[in-house]
């Protein structure tokens, strides 16, 4: 154990003093501090490196929900333990408080796992983009692939297929195949169910649909989405947040689970129910 990689909200100035305590708490320890060079000006500090923070055995994120997306981006599939400090207001992802974070470093260097620490893993979706037969990009998301509409004042119209038989084609402003991680971000905006973060299931949402079949589908997660572009408009995909291709008519866009997971590392159980009841200000009874 000796490089630890930060991942910061660098417009936040308590977050960026979480990441100089923790980079002092690293030198004390023998360990080297990597920052993503975009950080590195933010955090001022002398024991942080600008480098790989990808390549890194633990991975802190300081922030919110968002920074936590970023740093699971940023492992791409590599199966390193992320501590979440959460410096936001919904926090579904990011469990430790900013007290809390030298004594989860403490846990995660010296404790034993299942008594001081276990692990939490999160399914992936892995998302490959095709055209004309040659693949355009494969990139893996935590909470969900949206494929949208790039032009407002129009519809998209999306021909699904599941495990290769043909479903339907949507007529909607986009569709999104969510996680049940991220069955609490946009597929719920959308008014699509939630689900427990321990299934290993796909959720299949619509956005404003122009058609009578408008509901939710959960979906196995042994199971491949295969979604083409149909008609004469481009559609914009984007995966947690951050556009990533633009799709011509006839291009296709595949999705299954991933075999690669997001491990978060946690120190208390939360259960998700709590969570949800928590944040939504659910009474009792």
């Amino acid at each position: 154990m000796t490089r630890v990689g930060i991942a910061v909200h660098r417009f936040r100035p308590d977050a960026l003093e979480v990441a100089r305590q923790v980079a002092n708490w690293s030198v004390q320890h023998g360990l080297v501090t990597v920052v993503d060079e975009a950080d590195v000006a933010a955090v001022d500090s002398p024991h942080v490196l600008a480098g790989d923070t990808g390549d890194v055995d633990v991975m802190v994120s300081i922030g919110g929900d968002g920074t936590m997306l970023r740093a699971v981006r940023t492992l791409a599939g590599r199966q390193v333990p992320i501590i979440g400090v959460n410096l936001g207001t919904l926090g579904y992802l990011a469990a430790v408080e900013a007290d809390f974070v030298l004594s989860a470093l403490d846990a995660w260097r010296v404790g034993v796992e299942g008594k001081d620490f276990y692990f939490d893993d999160r399914m992936l979706l892995e998302v490959a983009m095709w055209s004309n037969g040659a693949r355009l990009a494969n990139v893996l998301a935590l909470n969900e692939v949206v494929i949208e509409k790039r032009e407002t004042g129009h519809t998209v119209h999306l021909g699904v297929d599941i495990d290769k038989a043909p479903f339907t084609t949507y007529a909607a402003d986009g569709l999104i195949i969510a996680t049940p991680t991220g069955s609490t971000a946009y597929s719920m905006s959308a008014r699509g169910p939630i689900l427990s973060p321990r299934l290993r299931a796909m959720l299949l949402t619509p956005v404003s649909p122009h058609m009578l079949f408008d509901r939710s589908m959960v979906l196995d997660g042994g199971e491949v989405i295969r979604v083409e572009a149909l008609g004469h408009r481009s559609i914009n995909v984007a995966t947690d947040g951050d556009l990533v291709h633009t799709l011509r008519p006839g291009d296709v866009i595949e999705v299954r689970a991933a075999v690669e997971v997001a491990r978060f590392m946690r120190f208390e159980e939360r259960r998700f129910h709590q969570i949800l009841k928590s944040k939504f200000g659910l009474s009792d009874r």
